[in-house]
């Protein structure tokens, strides 16, 4: 077995004294501790090699600031981690600091704890950046021009029912949770069909008042309401010959509901204040977060018009069902944020995506994007580490019972652990291989203080239901058992 690395900290610092200081709890713990007089000094410490692990330096200092000193390493050794230190903790300060890529500060005076605690954190984030070092995307950029990714059969199944719709121009309905991904698909049906060289329009029903919906559909004509001072042309006349998209249609009122109807039934619109009978010949593709069905029952949404739009439906998976997905989805937003300038970092720690793949995401792929994109302007180095992930996502997760608890007493750490790798499908992604997680279980299993045989049974039959849903014949394709022993396995988990 080879030995530990010892970690070398470098202390830049024009105060004696304070190098004294950092080098006695340094030291104490371990550590190789360097010294340099200026960042001058400190500078070329760090071009003649090799880097330390950890440096910390001053902010001010006679000659060379900190900041200074701080883009040179930078520019010579961009994964350098650096700690800035300083005695005037000002808003410029800390936004300096961190804009030219420091991994923290601290202030002056500072405790032995607290130099420790960040040394340590330095450390970890340094080791998590070189298990980045093999990171590869899941699929290749060509893979992603749909702009919808997924190899999860969910998904799967969507992509074959929007290849089937767009040989014609029936009416589909979108359904799905926010953020699931419902315009994309509405986009992916318009690109390939033979309207794609016509207009793809985009309203949001929700999103108008009732009073204006109408305007904005059909347009109005001069004078026909308080502020209509000239004539304007609906977004049905505009997108005629091409696909117009009503999303969260659920909120439209019912008398607009009623227009849309005649728009389907006949091609025809009016103006608002009009009398033109206008014909219009556009594909109607709609979408809704609500539940229609309860709607068309409670008599808030027509029950005629729902059996026009409801001809083909694509039920959109909400993003805990097809966990799996979440490295493609990934791998697909920090392709885009690198490729439009918007982020440097293309890269995630195995640790990162780990926590990632246990959160329950409520606002599904869009809260997802919403993250990584956080995090990778928040990130310091060329890949997203835990602790760039929002501190209320890392709480979250961090809360969240083991899968299955409620119903087994198991090992607190060994089930997390062995689903982090299975979880990884051979991406390389885990934190562990799958063989050595399953050491682990069954290190735990020999102690005999938990019988967590029947939760990995459990944990790993609720991952193929999410993923495959009820359905015995593909959960028996999935997991390899008998019909019979699905159907058994079903009335047990009580589905």
């Amino acid at each position: 077995m080879s030995e530990p690395t010892i970690s070398t900290i470098l202390i830049i610092d024009d105060d004696a004294e304070i190098r004294y200081s950092l080098s006695r709890v340094l030291g104490s713990r371990g550590y190789v501790v360097e010294e340099a007089g200026s960042g001058e000094a400190g500078v070329a410490r760090i071009k003649a090699g090799p880097a330390p692990a950890v440096v910390f330096m001053d902010i001010r200092m006679g000659g060379m600031s900190g900041i200074e000193a701080l883009q040179h390493i930078r520019s010579a050794s961009p994964k350098q981690i650096v700690v800035l230190m300083t005695a005037f903790g000002t808003a410029q300060t800390a936004i300096e600091a961190m804009k030219y890529g420091a991994f923290d500060y601290i202030m002056k005076p500072f405790t032995a704890e607290k130099v420790l605690a960040i040394t340590e954190s330095a450390l970890k984030a340094q080791a998590d950046m070189r298990s980045v070092s093999d990171y590869k995307p899941a699929l290749n950029t060509d893979d992603y021009k749909e702009g919808i990714v997924g190899a999860s059969p969910v998904m799967q199944d969507v992509f074959k029912t929007i290849g089937q719709v767009t040989a014609s121009d029936v009416t589909v309905m979108i359904t799905g949770e926010s953020g699931t991904g419902k315009e994309l698909v509405a986009r992916s049906i318009w690109k390939h069909s033979h309207r794609s060289t016509k207009p793809f329009i985009a309203v949001n029903c929700a999103a108008i008042p009732d009073n204006l919906i109408e305007s904005e559909l059909f347009g109005h004509e001069k004078g026909s309401f308080t502020g209509a001072t000239g004539q304007r042309i609906g977004k049905f006349e505009l997108c005629d010959g091409g696909t117009i998209f009503l999303d969260e249609i659920g909120d439209m009122a019912l008398a607009t509901q009623t227009k849309i109807l005649r728009v389907l039934q006949q091609g025809e619109i009016q103006r608002v204040g009009g009398t033109e009978t206008i014909r219009v010949d556009a594909r109607i593709i709609a979408a809704t977060n609500k539940d229609l069905e309860a709607m068309v029952k409670a008599k808030t949404f027509r029950e005629d018009l729902y059996y026009r739009l409801n001809v083909v439906r694509i039920k959109m998976p909400p993003l805990r069902e097809r966990v799996d997905d979440i490295p493609q989805i990934l791998d697909f937003c920090l392709q885009n944020l690198v490729k439009s300038k918007k982020a440097r970092v293309g890269k995630l720690s195995p640790a990162a995506l780990n926590v990632l793949m246990q959160h329950t995401w409520p606002g599904n792929v869009r809260e997802l994007e919403n993250v990584i994109y956080r995090s990778a302007v928040i990130a310091q180095g060329d890949a997203i580490l835990v602790k760039d992930l929002p501190t209320e996502l890392r709480e979250a997760v961090a809360a969240q019972p083991s899968a299955g608890a409620s119903d087994h007493a198991c090992a607190p750490d060994a089930l997390p652990q062995l689903a982090a790798a299975v979880d990884d499908g051979g991406a390389g992604a885990a934190p562990m291989t799958l063989a050595q997680a399953l050491d682990l279980v069954y290190a735990e299993l020999a102690k005999g203080t938990a019988p967590i045989l029947p939760q990995v049974e459990h944990e790993l039959f609720e991952r193929a239901k999410r993923a495959e849903g009820d359905d015995p014949a593909r959960l028996a394709a999935r997991l390899g058992l008998t019909k019979p022993a699905v159907k058994k396995r079903l009335e047990e988990h009580g589905s």
